[in-house]
């Protein structure tokens, strides 16, 4: 089955993201230095610029990029082929020409210019544990000041898909210019897309995202854990058929089981690919939807997306961080061809 969707012609853009842009330091560290640091396993907190600061004196050696859910998901596509573009806000310090530099470097549309007061560029300091588990620790700085008047909305208008990640909900800035760049992409005929971002993220928003689920974005992406906690059940197959005939296309992503693709009553169970020991789980998702959005803006049948995703998946979580080290191009041409 084809995924049937008709997208203006004149788009030049497959993908126009909108997100935080924040700088990855990636940490192989041990369960006992999460522990000394009084966080959360597995969870992603939200902390200011001292903690940050502190938590960075305190860790190992690092690899510093550009990351932020959404721009993985841009430089995904823009690896496979396709034609996309990013917005999001830094400093002018040197996270942020680390930023800049790593997102052009792959081929994706980065334009916004950088603030030159106010907050840092945000980062996320992620530590990355022996069993693959990520902690992640996250300072949004200067990625909050994205205002709506900062869009670029001729580049929103030549996108095909519109890409929105759930954190941007943490700031009523970026949240105005989410809901703006959202508006001007369907009346020039886009589709949008959403990704939950984190199960804290929907527990902080619930109302809201219900409210933008139910009839405002064409693309739901979600773990089992995100889809669970925004309708407040533990049974996944609850969650599925409360979701289900909300958007025209739904994937969640259920890490070792796979993932299912949902668009109206057809469903598609999408198995994972083992390229690999598990490394570190971070961007799994990111990349997933970098895939399933490469396929989709291709015409391609909604199970070959969800195909695509969890290859892209399958290959990130086999090494350290969210930017692919082998070709995600060659390699969905080898697997999937």
């Amino acid at each position: 089955m084809s995924s049937e969707t008709r997208f203006p012609s004149a788009c030049s853009l497959d993908v126009v993201g909108i997100g935080n842009a924040i700088v990855d330091v990636l940490v192989q560290t041990d369960d006992s230095f999460i522990s000394e640091q009084g966080l959360q396993k597995g969870g992603m907190a939200l902390i200011d610029e001292g903690q940050a600061e502190t938590l960075y004196k305190a860790s190992g050696p690092g690899l510093e990029t550009s990351g932020g859910s959404v721009a993985n998901t841009m430089v995904g596509i823009a690896q496979l082929g396709g034609r996309a573009g990013f917005i999001g806000r830094v400093r002018n310090d040197q996270l942020g020409s680390i930023f800049s530099h790593d997102i052009r470097a792959v081929g994706a549309r980065f334009e916004t210019p950088a603030a030159t007061s106010g907050a840092t560029t945000a980062r996320c300091l992620i530590y990355v544990t022996p069993d693959a588990e990520r902690t992640m620790c996250t300072f949004l700085g200067a990625s909050t000041q994205l205002e709506p008047e900062d869009l670029d909305l001729s580049m929103v208008q030549q996108a095909k898909v519109l890409y929105l990640e759930g954190y941007l909900w943490d700031s009523p800035a970026a949240k105005r210019a989410f809901i703006a760049a959202a508006e001007a992409c369907r009346e020039a005929g886009g589709k949008v897309a959403l990704s939950l971002s984190d199960g804290f993220c929907v527990d902080r928003h619930r109302e809201s995202f219900l409210e933008l689920v139910n009839g405002h974005v064409d693309v739901l992406f979600a773990n089992d854990v995100e889809i669970q906690s925004l309708y407040e059940t533990e049974d996944f197959n609850q969650a599925l058929e409360r979701v289900r005939g909300c958007c025209s296309v739904i994937a969640i992503t259920r890490g070792a089981q796979g993932s299912v693709v949902l668009s109206g009553d057809q469903r598609w169970d999408i198995g994972i690919f083992g390229l690999g020991d598990l490394v570190d789980t971070t961007g799994a998702g990111d990349l997933y939807a970098g895939g399933f959005l490469h396929g989709f803006t291709q015409g391609e049948s909604l199970e070959r997306c969800g195909q695509l995703g969890a290859l892209c998946a399958g290959q990130i979580v086999t090494q350290l961080g969210a930017r692919s080290q082998v070709s995600l191009k060659q390699l969905a041409t080898t697997h999937l061809n």
